[in-house]
């Protein structure tokens, strides 16, 4: 069984992905899905988020996803995974990353959809920066999310 393992440049429906992902599963006793997408809400006291850009350097970008997929597919029991990525400039509202994975049973799909992304927010093929203000600033990773990665280290 491969992975589903997509950079898009352009967006994507999250529902019809998902729907689509489920229903080729049929031996999956679970399947988890996480999409993360730009905020349209800052919330209190924190500026609005015009937009998002993600760059990328392709000839690490696309085989690195599929390295992880491949770890992902090793080290748990799946019957299917999917990671897309969006790349370019993106408006609140916006999917920027779907992660889903189906298992005969629910810990091992839960377990390679959170390994997936911790790898994906902290050490990722990504430059990622936000326009706040009319003024573009780059992100880096926080420190949770280098915390959330180690959890996997000798793991």
């Amino acid at each position: 069984m491969g992975a589903d393992v997509r950079l898009l440049d352009a967006p994507f429906v999250a529902e019809a992905e998902i729907g689509a992902f489920a229903r080729a599963q049929g031996a999956a006793g679970g399947v988890v899905s996480f999409l993360g997408q730009v905020r349209v809400d800052a919330g209190a006291g924190k500026a609005v988020v015009e937009a998002l850009e993600l760059r990328h350097y392709p000839p690490l970008t696309l085989p690195g996803m599929r390295a992880l997929a491949g770890e992902a597919l090793a080290r748990w029991q799946l019957t299917g995974l999917m990671i897309l990525h969006r790349t370019g400039e993106m408006l609140p509202g916006d999917p920027i990353v779907l992660v889903c994975a189906a298992a005969r049973h629910r810990r091992d799909a839960f377990a390679a959809a959170d390994f997936a992304m911790d790898h994906l927010k902290s050490e990722s093929w990504f430059w990622k920066r936000e326009k706040v203000g009319g003024q573009w600033r780059w992100i880096e990773p926080r420190p949770e999310d280098h915390a959330d990665l180690s959890r996997w280290q000798g793991a």
